[in-house]
């Protein structure tokens, strides 16, 4: 199934009633944006995912990408409907105005992208690839190199790459082998090899602006000694104009179990001589700067875990009310029913639609935090709102994809025997949606983050600030005199428990015994979604009873709002008391085993 709308009013409603879009359109720097401008922004970009983007979804999967003589090229429409996306200025929406972007906030830009990585996320791969690397050059790159290449970058016209792993060096970044000589003109020759570097090499635009991580001949060990690097597939003379192609090469192009229509490249720097490249920022502080890169990269992914899940739901949801097969249970009557009137396939699609509306939330109030954090007068709210997303990016990350998994398997499941057959389309959600658990670091890596430098380093502040802050919501829940809201109110409240007494079992057991702490590293990111997903929820529920309260709006929708949440509680929330004894229980056995006994 090719067709893909965009939840619109669902966003709208998050970010209005739980990002608190108000607030960041008031921040400094934003005063030329207002609500009638997002509004038409997600209209427009929603026709460009529905019209543009999403028919081409199938056609990336089942063409793909060919590689020849290091050329490649992308599946039919994907190099046509790339110009029009940069016709349209949508590469630069949350770019900043002094490089050609639009400057508009990172809340908005979360929507938007989460449409084009929902209607054909092979496709929106390249520019969220870009985004990173313009923000990693604006931040820490030299004001020659941000005019060399910032304003094609941030059009679009350009599109950027991050160069990290090697055959030999995986998540592991101390065993990078990428080296970098000086030369006399203050340029550098780069020699090595990377591997699965997304869109790496395509026929979409003339440059490409690869950021590389190498050693400098005098680098010391480890994760220490890294630099990072420009290097450009074409070089730009000093004029802007571009010049000889540069010794960066691309090798051949990965077969994959999806994204096929994104070209996942195996690169080769200076094999003809050296490859031009530039030093970013210092030597030797390549990590820090990449990083940059890669916490963009990392909110972008968790994302994509949305985008696929609304996909996933979409398609199954359609099929759903389509498909007839079976009596109501609820009936006497003889005819048969669309699949939709059996309670076990209304669990699944109540099930994806919890999530998703849970997994929304939680990364568009993240986003909006990430505004507040960058754009806010007060030091003291700018550092506030830093420390709540820097905890919950390896949640949004780990949390969101994870679960993309799960909703992309439960969508096959509600077309039963057809899910397993290609054509319906449902396979490639799920065949999709694997990677990005892996992709820019995989959950176990986001998991050790998550316990070590956000939990366990400042003693669980920052995680107990925001368990402080969900039990802050039980009085306005407890107000809430009905059925509904008591049981939000208590999963809500019990769930935050469980994520306190997890806090304190990682902050006193880190220091001494951390790898039975890093045992269940997993369940508690797990948890802490699970349970600030809730949070959110129970939000969105109060939120749709004010409106009901004052009359206004659709009460339809609101009422669903309401009972949605309920779902999650029962359905989802019950998940944390488990989770919370894997934790704090579980990981002595994880380590019982002898390696000889598996």
């Amino acid at each position: 199934m090719n067709q893909y709308i965009a939840p619109i009013r669902d966003m709208q409603f998050v970010m209005q009633e739980l990002a608190g879009l108000d607030q960041v359109l008031a921040l400094p720097g934003y005063e030329e944006a207002d609500r009638d401008l997002v509004d038409a922004i997600l209209e427009e970009a929603g026709k460009f995912a529905g019209e543009v983007l999403a028919p081409l979804n199938r056609v990336g999967d089942t063409e793909g990408c060919r590689w020849e003589a290091g050329q490649v090229t992308t599946a039919p429409g994907f190099k046509e409907a790339y110009r029009q996306f940069v016709e349209s200025g949508w590469n630069g929406v949350a770019c900043e105005p002094e490089f050609g972007g639009q400057g508009l906030p990172r809340l908005l830009s979360s929507a938007v992208r989460e449409m084009w990585k929902a209607s054909n996320m092979a496709f929106s791969l390249c520019p969220m690839l870009t985004q990173g690397a313009i923000e990693a050059l604006a931040l820490n790159g030299s004001s020659e190199l941000k005019a060399r290449f910032l304003e094609k970058m941030v059009s679009g016209e350009w599109t950027g790459t991050m160069n990290l792993t090697e055959p030999n060096a995986g998540s592991d970044l101390a065993a990078v082998r990428t080296r970098a000589e000086p030369q006399v003109d203050g340029s550098y020759r780069i020699f090595g090899q990377k591997i699965f570097i997304t869109y790496g090499e395509h026929d979409m635009t003339d440059n490409i602006v690869h950021l590389v991580l190498a050693r400098l001949p005098d680098a010391p060990a480890g994760v220490k000694g890294i630099s990072l690097f420009v290097v450009p597939k074409l070089l730009v003379n000093a004029d802007g104009s571009l010049g000889e192609r540069n010794d960066a090469w691309c090798a051949s192009i990965e077969h994959k179990m999806g994204i096929h229509g994104s070209p996942t490249a195996v690169m080769i720097f200076g094999e003809n001589g050296g490859a031009t490249g530039y030093l970013v920022g210092e030597a030797n502080r390549g990590l820090e700067y990449m990083f940059v890169m890669m916490n963009e990269a990392r909110f972008g992914v968790g994302l994509e875990g949305l985008a696929i899940g609304e996909r996933a739901y979409q398609q199954a949801l359609a099929y759903a009310r389509e498909r007839v097969q079976g009596k109501d249970m609820t009936s006497r009557s003889p005819e048969s029913v669309a699949i939709i009137r059996h309670p076990d396939v209304r669990r699944m699609l109540m099930l994806m639609k919890a999530k998703i509306e849970a997994m929304r939330a939680l990364a568009y109030v993240v986003a909006s935090s990430l505004d507040h954090a960058h754009q806010a007068s007060a030091t003291d709210e700018r550092n506030k709102h830093q420390a709540f997303a820097d905890l919950l990016i390896p949640v949004v990350k780990g949390w969101l994809t994870e679960t993309a998994n799960e909703l992309a398997s439960i969508g096959v499941q509600v077309h039963g025997g057809m899910g397993f057959i290609e054509e319906t389309g449902a396979s490639q959600h799920f065949r999709d949606a694997r990677i990005i658990n892996i992709y820019e670091g995989t959950t176990g890596i986001q998991a050790l983050d998550l316990i070590g430098r956000k939990t366990a380093r400042d003693g669980g502040a920052a995680a107990k600030a925001l368990v402080a802050e969900m039990l802050a919501l039980d009085g306005q829940l407890a107000e809430q005199a009905d059925a509904d809201f008591t049981v939000i109110r208590q999963a809500l409240v019990e769930g935050a428990a469980e994520m306190d007494d997890c806090v304190d079992y990682i902050v006193e057991n880190f220091s001494a015994n951390a790898a039975e702490v890093a045992a269940g590293s997993v369940p508690y990111l797990m948890l802490v979604g699970i349970v600030a997903g809730g949070w959110q929820m129970a939000r969105a529920a109060l939120a749709a009873r004010r409106r009901l309260d004052e009359g206004s709006g659709d009460a339809s929708f609101y009422r669903a709002k309401i009972a949605t949440a309920r779902f999650y509680a029962e359905h989802v929330m019950t998940q944390v008391a488990g989770l919370s004894r894997t934790v704090r229980e579980g990981g002595k056995s994880v380590l019982m085993l002898d390696d000889e006994q598996f």
